[in-house]
């Protein structure tokens, strides 16, 4: 189903309906500050596992990122953080970011890569906000696949057509942007930049 939803103000109704589906093991695909993702509750295994057969990949290998509303939820996530560390997080979320960690015991095994990391986004976008809120935990996300003649899906209605067969709702949220979050490894204990994308990064 394809379901509009205003970015600035999300309707509360519509919120309640995705976070409800999603309760129930759904599938969605939502826009973020960056790209559309695709994404479930972390408690689901077998909607992850869909997840992954829609990308092709093995779950070992999809780099799936937890969708947060905030820091409390990065701290529960993760190992303990410095203060240098926690510092640049707050200056950097929300935002057009992704942060690698050490993952906590809080991270189901399934979402675990080989090195025991977790990828933690938190968005700065009204729509991610609210369905995080309303739910009450992450979601798990990832990116859509890649089609070789279209670098990014950014036009909800084409992302429907082609995806909305394989999931329970795409969310309209207007047209997404063609830039990836960058992504930021934190796991030595010192910031490295593993790519650049929307969010500016200085060494």
């Amino acid at each position: 189903m394809l379901i509009e939803v205003h970015p600035d103000n999300p309707d509360k109704r519509k919120i309640q309906l995705i976070a409800e589906a999603l309760r129930k093991d759904a599938v969605i695909i939502y826009p973020t500050d960056t790209i559309y993702g695709i994404g479930c509750s972390i408690h689901s295994k077998s909607d992850i596992e869909k997840i992954c057969r829609i990308k092709n990949i093995p779950v070992n290998k999809a780099k799936l990122s937890f969708i947060c509303k905030d820091l409390s939820d990065i701290s529960q996530y993760t190992k303990s953080l410095s203060t240098p560390v926690f510092r640049m997080l707050k200056s950097l979320t929300p935002g057009c970011y992704t942060f690698i960690f050490e993952a906590s015991k809080e991270v189901p095994k399934l979402l675990k890569s080989k090195k025991d990391e977790v990828g933690i986004r938190v968005p700065e976008h009204n729509i991610c906000q609210a369905i995080i809120e309303e739910l009450g935990h992450p979601i798990v996300s990832t990116s859509l696949p890649m089609d070789e003649e279209v670098e990014y899906y950014t036009d909800p209605e084409v992302i429907y057509e082609s995806f909305g067969h394989q999931v329970d709702y795409v969310i309209d949220g207007g047209i997404g942007g063609m830039v990836g979050s960058t992504i930021i490894d934190f796991t030595s204990g010192e910031p490295e930049l593993i790519r650049l994308g929307a969010g500016p990064f200085e060494e």
